[in-house]
């Protein structure tokens, strides 16, 4: 549940430019965030995959995989991590990727924020999430279901290690890490954008223009649709799991 007094809506703060370090969802910026609501165009979203829908059933990371416990119901925290993940889900069946490329895209979705400390620039925490995904690639892989493979752990590692540098910023040695996964980097890096409608600022939502997905626009309002379902779900007492679960379902994403 939200710990920021009602009075103190993540709106004001951000409008005040005085964001705590841990940031959590209330009523007042639910309600901000419908009220403004854009228009999007007309798009159905077809149902995910059997394949997709079991993944996102272990997307849920167990809390000790956190670095910081006071971001695991933050605006960086699981339910982020999850909605992620099935977005990264839909623009990679979009996509057409394999089941195993898929997989992995997901199962970096889930952890790409697990080393952040705090919900400002917490500017590196990609970096720690793709070692700590490397060095416990066996227990993030099997928790899946999956079994982890040099491969499987450099394309998810890259991803996650890139997801935070914006592309005009890549050195040399990102460009050549980019080169060798970049369609699970570009996936990835959209997936995240699309779920800040959960911000508190308008010039912080979604911004194609920082991505590379031809798909991104199309599942705006999808993004958007679980963001207010999984944030109002959470704020009526469920938990964060149950809350992504909750509006997966409504949307007719998962049955």
């Amino acid at each position: 549940m939200s710990t920021t007094p009602p009075t103190e809506s993540l709106v004001e703060l951000a409008a005040r430019k005085q964001l705590p370090r841990h940031q959590y969802t209330d009523h007042a910026t639910v309600r901000w965030i419908e009220a403004n609501r854009p228009d999007f165009p007309r798009h159905s979203t077809a149902g995910l995959s059997r394949a997709s829908q079991r993944l996102l059933q272990r997307s849920a990371t167990p809390t000790d995989w956190w670095a910081e416990a006071q971001v695991t119901d933050s605006l960086h925290g699981v339910r982020h991590a999850m909605r992620t993940a099935a977005l990264s889900a839909l623009l990679a069946e979009d996509a057409g990727l394999r089941d195993e490329e898929t997989a992995d895209l997901v199962l970096a979705a889930a952890l790409h924020d697990c080393r952040r400390l705090h919900d400002r620039d917490d500017r590196g925490h990609g970096n720690r999430a793709a070692l700590w995904l490397t060095r416990n690639a066996d227990a993030v892989w099997g928790h899946f279901g999956l079994t982890a493979t040099p491969l499987r752990i450099d394309r998810a590692a890259t991803a996650v290690r890139l997801h935070d540098v914006p592309y005009p910023d890549f050195s040399p040695d990102d460009e050549a890490d980019y080169a060798r996964t970049g369609w699970v980097c570009d996936l990835l890096k959209a997936a995240d954008a699309l779920d800040r409608y959960r911000q508190p600022k308008l010039g912080w939502w979604p911004d194609a223009h920082q991505v590379r997905s031809d798909a991104f626009d199309r599942f705006r309002a999808t993004a958007f649709d679980l963001v207010v379902r999984s944030e109002t779900a959470h704020l009526a007492g469920l938990g964060s799991a149950g809350a992504v679960f909750e509006a997966l379902r409504q949307g007719e994403l998962i049955s």
